[in-house]
């Protein structure tokens, strides 16, 4: 299980301090939400934070980019530090090239689909990625309920990993606490994406040692 705090729902103007809490909870990845306010209709972080934060933890950076042109970012987050770059599907008719650049710069392809994307849109791809993030509530903004039936998808990408010896993980992001988490995992999820159920608490500790619990 990999344990990727969301820094959306972290106080942007402590970033840093934030980000050393979830270091020393455990936490494995750090989530970076960018949001560009045209792919989605919210703005949020770029480049620059990412950079930042690499000269601040040794976590995982895992960069989820809901952008219009992904394809234009990759250069900018390999020499920011990202060591995971997760692009929409929806948001490039080139995701295969795509995927194939990002892979080529040094850093890990994930690939996202919203709740209203069926698995079979990304799967001509599933043996080249190294993550499928299924959002599990429309992308924009934080604190929204989790959509229960993302559960199938979950499901189905588990399938096509066992059955051809594909190797991606299974990421989930929305909604996301224990009772969702122990759901999620039942369907062979292996990343959890959380924001204000971890940073909502009132120490960072009980909610990550809450979703480790789940994987004994």
């Amino acid at each position: 299980m990999y344990i990727a705090p969301s820094i959306l729902s972290a106080d942007i103007t402590q970033l840093g301090r934030d980000v050393e809490k979830i270091e020393r909870a455990g936490a494995d990845w750090v989530h970076i939400d960018v949001m560009d306010g045209h792919f989605v209709p919210n703005l949020t972080f770029g480049a620059n934070v990412v950079k930042a934060l690499r000269g601040q933890t040794k976590l995982t950076l895992d960069c989820h980019l809901m952008v219009a042109n992904p394809e234009d970012y990759v250069d900018t987050y390999q020499q920011a530090g990202a060591d995971i770059m997760t692009v929409h599907a929806e948001a490039t008719p080139h995701i295969h090239s795509l995927v194939q650049r990002i892979k080529q710069a040094g850093m890990k392809a994930g690939v996202a689909i919203n709740p209203g994307t069926p698995v079979s849109f990304i799967e001509p791809i599933l043996s080249d990625v190294d993550l499928v993030l299924v959002m599990t509530v429309n992308p924009g903004f934080g604190g929204q309920k989790f959509i229960e039936q993302t559960l199938d998808k979950m499901a189905a990408l588990n399938t096509y990993r066992q059955e051809n010896d594909y190797h991606y993980l299974i990421e989930v992001d929305g909604g996301i606490n224990d009772d969702t988490a122990k759901q999620c995992l039942d369907q062979g999820v292996n990343a959890f994406v959380a924001g204000s159920y971890i940073y909502g608490a009132k120490e960072v500790e009980r909610p990550i040692a809450m979703l480790r619990h789940l994987e004994k």
